[in-house]
């Protein structure tokens, strides 16, 4: 079943890109069966590059997925701040890391979507408040 509206963390572009990661074929799958354009944040985006430092090319692979128009950043930190402060106090405890953070609040505005993740925690987090994210995620 092809999916869209699927927005994408940054466990997942690391195996995707990274061939020696254990997960790299799940990552694979999954992305087959995802209807483009795959939407992110800049915040994973800087933490993809960051974890690809020393997997060449990837970061040119990435940025060429962005100019290409296949993933897509259709969110503003400045602009949502607040919601983005409000739900990084609420999951203190776990902590929740900016870049995920700014992935629940995109699964508010964006009906519709899921997102794809190999972070146990989204199964914790909670949009408006109370609901459950729908998520593409490893069992």
């Amino acid at each position: 079943m092809m999916r869209d509206n699927v927005i994408i963390d940054t466990g997942v572009l690391v195996a995707y890109f990274n061939r020696r990661e254990q997960l790299h074929n799940w990552a694979k799958v999954q992305l087959a069966k995802i209807q483009s354009p795959l939407l992110t944040c800049e915040a994973v985006i800087v933490e993809a590059c960051f974890l690809l430092k020393n997997c060449y090319g990837a970061k040119d692979l990435i940025f060429a997925l962005i100019k290409s128009g296949n993933l897509v950043i259709p969110f503003g930190l400045e602009k949502e701040i607040s919601q983005i402060e409000f739900l990084m106090k609420c999951y203190e405890n776990i902590p929740m890391s900016l870049a995920d953070a700014c992935l629940v609040r995109m699964s508010e505005l964006i009906a519709g979507s899921c997102i794809l993740t190999l972070d146990s925690d989204f199964q914790i987090y909670r949009k408006n408040n109370n609901q459950i994210i729908d998520l593409i995620t490893i069992v």
